[in-house]
């Protein structure tokens, strides 16, 4: 966390914490909204130059603990049938849909002022005009070590020790 965001967190001020969450999939291209009344145009990580579409955005985090399932779930208002379309094409072909969550300070909109979290889109559920959304973190303690399990179908030889 920046020291910024850390007095900010402390004192208030005049800065303001602006969410944001990316989501990406190479079926579409990718969907950009922040919380608020206007559009953010912001510099990512990354250096490139993106605007955030403003939306009505409630966002829960996951809990900082050592749980081994972090879920952030999050609801969007006013999501055109383009983003419902794009979401639920992207859930049948397969393959992860990636939500990003950056935070940005009104006063620097040239970083993000926190590391982002990346997290995989596990399911989404829309209604009207809104999409109720909930990523996850892998599950580490779930997976096993070493991650390639040793089995005749991936260590053919396997067969002829024993």
């Amino acid at each position: 966390m920046s020291k910024l965001l850390e007095i900010v967190y402390a004192s208030g001020g005049d800065d303001v914490i602006i969410p944001t969450l990316e989501i990406k999939h190479s079926a579409f291209s990718p969907i950009r909204t922040c919380a608020g009344f206007e559009d953010q145009t912001v510099t990512l990580e990354t250096g490139e130059a993106v605007t955030f579409n403003a939306s009505g955005l409630d966002i829960s985090l996951p809990a900082r603990n050592a749980s081994g399932q972090q879920d952030l779930s999050f609801a969007i208002e006013n999501v055109t049938g383009i983003a419902q379309r794009a979401i639920d094409d992207a859930l049948a072909q397969g393959g992860q849909v990636e939500v990003i969550y950056r935070t940005f300070l009104s006063s620097d909109l040239s970083t993000p002022a926190e590391p982002p979290l990346k997290m995989v889109l596990v399911a989404a559920d829309f209604e009207g005009a809104s999409v109720q959304v909930t990523a996850s973190y892998q599950d580490l303690i779930g997976y096993a070590w070493p991650r390639d399990r040793y089995t005749v179908d991936f260590a053919p030889g396997l067969k002829y020790i024993g």
